[in-house]
Parts: structure tokens; C-alpha cells; sequence
């Protein structure tokens, strides 16, 4: 886990991040933190949109802004990817939280998620977040853990309409 760093998405990554992107695809799951779930298809389109949406420009109704990070390795290996949200709206306070994360399918169970959440706790604290909300459904115990291995302090859990119960956690950021 040397040289672990968090970069803003950008063209010279390309190919590491469709690879990133594809094996998520591939893998079925639920593409965590939203913004992967955007296709690449158009890089050039979908940088501009993250970028539009860290300045605020053309966001949905109710949303906020964020940034978005990738997880890479001295190999320049795109591990992970991050969604900061500058503030948070009523539903990010009860069920989103500041920050979003996610590890590549086959790269899970080896730290990076920790490390992925310590690196934003330092963007977090750049943004001007002093309090960090970050959460995680009931069933995640791996996620749970990682928050609270990170400094988390359980606040209430929310239960959405469906039934599912969202962790909430506090973290100071550093």
C-alpha cells in the first residue's frame, strides 16, 4: 500500500480508469460512489461533468456540489474513487453523507478503503469540512468498520422507506 494518493480525474488516466470502470461493470454490483456509475464512454464529456459539478454549474434540482478523486498506486492504478459533497442537502444528512467511496471489486480486503477514506478526511478538511458525515448501510459490516477504524462516532441511524437501515457516523477531518 506505498504511495497511495488521491488525483482529480484526468485524461492521462484513461485507460486505468476504464479498466477501473469495466471490472466494476462487470462484476454486477451496485457502482458506489454514484458518480462511477456515469459512462466513460465520451472521457472527455464525462471529465467536464465532474468538473461542472465540483463548480456548481448545471446541477440537478436539490443537489450540491462535490469532487470527485480516483485512488491510485505508484503504478498509476486507478484502486478507487471518492465523491466529496461540499455541504449536505436533507437527503445526503440522513442517508449520503459527505463522502461516498468505493473500492475495484478485486482489490477489496487489503486496507485501501481506509486508506481512501483517511486521504479524504484530509480533501474534506480542505473544502472547509470540519465535521465529516459518512455512512453505511446496516448490512456493510466491511464499510462500518473502515468508518469507525477512520475516528467515526455512531450518530442515530436513518431507515429509508424501503426498510433499510443507514449507519451515520461523525468524523473529525485532518
Amino acid at each position: 500500500m506505498c504511495n497511495l494518493k488521491l488525483v482529480k480525474p484526468h485524461l492521462d488516466l484513461k485507460d486505468e480508469y476504464l479498466s477501473f470502470y469495466q471490472e466494476w461493470k462487470d462484476s454486477g454490483e451496485d457502482m458506489v460512489p454514484w458518480v462511477i456509475s456515469r459512462d466513460p464512454s465520451s472521457f472527455e464529456a464525462m471529465l467536464e461533468f465532474l468538473e461542472a459539478h465540483e463548480k456548481g454549474v448545471g446541477l440537478p434540482e436539490g443537489w450540491v456540489s462535490d469532487s470527485t478523486f480516483w485512488l491510485i498506486d505508484d503504478r498509476d492504478r486507478v484502486l478507487g474513487a471518492v465523491n466529496i459533497r461540499h455541504r449536505l442537502s436533507e437527503f445526503l444528512f440522513n442517508a449520503g453523507g459527505h463522502i461516498g467511496y468505493g473500492i475495484r471489486p478485486s482489490e477489496r480486503g487489503k486496507g485501501y478503503a481506509s486508506a481512501l477514506l483517511k486521504l479524504s478526511l484530509v480533501e474534506a478538511k480542505k473544502l472547509g469540512i470540519e465535521d465529516v458525515l459518512v455512512v453505511c448501510d446496516a448490512w456493510n459490516i466491511a464499510s462500518e468498520r473502515t468508518i469507525i477504524k477512520n475516528g467515526g462516532k455512531a450518530d442515530r441511524d436513518y431507515i429509508e422507506e424501503d426498510g433499510n437501515v443507514i449507519r451515520r457516523y461523525w468524523i473529525k477531518s485532518s
